[in-house]
């Protein structure tokens, strides 16, 4: 069955839900014996006293016919006027779908976590598709639901709803270059990664991450950009600025700062959110696995509490701009800010930008009395821990043979 376009799904054909007269219904005829409308308008119980039966039975003759007329004219006048009404809006409803591939070429933005519904009436908004249903049943029709990424797209204006999701669906439409940055990368690592992936220069990234007053840190971080740089997948537009793309990783970072509780969690830990954010890019530079993260945080609060040096080797590296997990006898005794050998307690600031996982496990460390941790096969990523001092002097050696044999 064609549908009339701009009725919804479940409405019959027909205007207003309603079954459309296929003609008007013949007029009744009019009876012989109705004299004049006036002799019925007159007509009471009262004047029935003295009229002959004959008078009576005209009388009444004649109002069922004179009803019967006003009736059927009445319904030929709403059929012809909805008809017509029909007729005349029909030009005016929005077509459920347009035809073709468009006009003019028109950009859409689709916002991060976007449902097809909300892409549907972006779309809509700017006049790509005809309706929302219709972009929507073709994404479901096709199970395409989960493959529409956020971003700006070059589309066109006045698409068929398939046609406006095959652009969305292919690369070239998309106004941008996407750069992923890992956990762990250091923020002159995370600059020189920006670059090479989004063709923004590397000195303006490196001037405005001289700034950190511009790229909308929280007041936690003390003007520090090193540990806020959050690690993820970056869509980068043309018209994205080295300051557009720092502050989207610092909103990026504040984000997940509140899915973990990164505030309420570091009074709990009774240290200072910048405080975990240290502990956290340590756990990241030090780990191997995320399933050893929330232990090695164990054994960093749990040397905090006895007052012992941390002794990290990735702290001491960092302080000497240097990368690595295993310090030299001569590196640890080189002295500064960063040496956790030399200086109690926690480092002045993060030695790496940690992910959510690493965050999560300064908040939430493992139970434990381990307070030693040795990642005996970087490779494999295998990491023992201890708390007694003889195993922890085995696993370092366990670590420095295997060291041995790939130099």
């Amino acid at each position: 069955m064609t549908r009339p376009s701009g009725l919804g799904p479940d409405e019959p054909d027909g205007a207003g839900g309603r079954e459309r007269p296929g003609g008007l219904p013949e007029e009744p005829d009019r009876p012989d014996d109705v004299e004049d409308p006036g002799d019925l308008i007159a007509f009471s119980g009262e004047d029935a006293a003295g009229e002959d039966d004959e008078r009576r039975a005209r009388t009444e003759r004649g109002r069922r016919g004179l009803v019967l007329l006003v009736a059927g004219a009445s319904t030929a006048l709403v059929a012809a006027g909805l008809a017509g009404a029909f007729t005349m809006c029909r030009p005016l409803m929005t077509p459920d779908d347009f035809e073709g591939k468009g006009s003019a070429p028109v950009v859409v933005e689709i916002v991060p976590g976007a449902s097809a519904g909300e892409i549907a009436e972006a779309l809509v908004r700017a006049e790509v598709v005809a309706s929302t249903r219709s972009f929507v049943h073709v994404v479901e029709e096709r199970g395409k639901s989960g493959s529409l990424r956020p971003g700006r797209y070059l589309l066109r204006k006045r698409m068929a709803a398939a046609s406006a999701l095959d652009l969305l669906l292919t690369p070239q439409s998309r106004i941008r270059k996407r750069v992923t940055i890992p956990e762990g990368l250091r923020a002159a690592e995370t600059v020189a990664r920006l670059a090479q992936g989004s063709g923004l220069p590397a000195a303006e990234l490196s001037k405005i991450l001289a700034r950190p007053a511009d790229l909308g840190l929280p007041a936690y971080a003390k003007d520090t950009a090193e540990g806020f740089l959050f690690p993820a997948t970056y869509d980068i537009e043309r018209s994205t600025t080295p300051r557009d793309l720092l502050r989207s990783m610092v909103r990026r970072f504040k984000r997940a700062a509140g899915q973990v509780g990164l505030e309420a969690g570091a009074a709990r830990q009774r240290l200072t959110p910048r405080e975990v954010v240290v502990v956290a890019s340590i756990v990241q530079a030090e780990g191997g696995r995320d399933a050893d993260y929330p232990k090695i945080a164990r054994v960093i609060y749990n040397r905090l509490a006895s007052g012992a040096k941390l002794e990290m080797d990735s702290t001491v590296m960092y302080g000497l701009g240097k990368h690595g997990i295993v310090a030299s006898g001569a590196e640890i005794k080189r002295d500064t800010p960063y040496n956790s050998y030399m200086h109690p307690g926690l480092p002045p600031g993060p030695i790496s930008n940690p992910g959510e996982a690493a965050l999560s496990a300064a908040l939430r460390p493992a139970k434990g009395d381990w307070y030693w941790f040795v990642t005996v096969d970087p490779r494999r990523r295998i990491t023992k821990f201890t708390d007694k001092e003889s195993e922890f002097v085995k696993y370092r050696e366990e670590l420095h043979q295997r060291l041995g044999q790939h130099h």
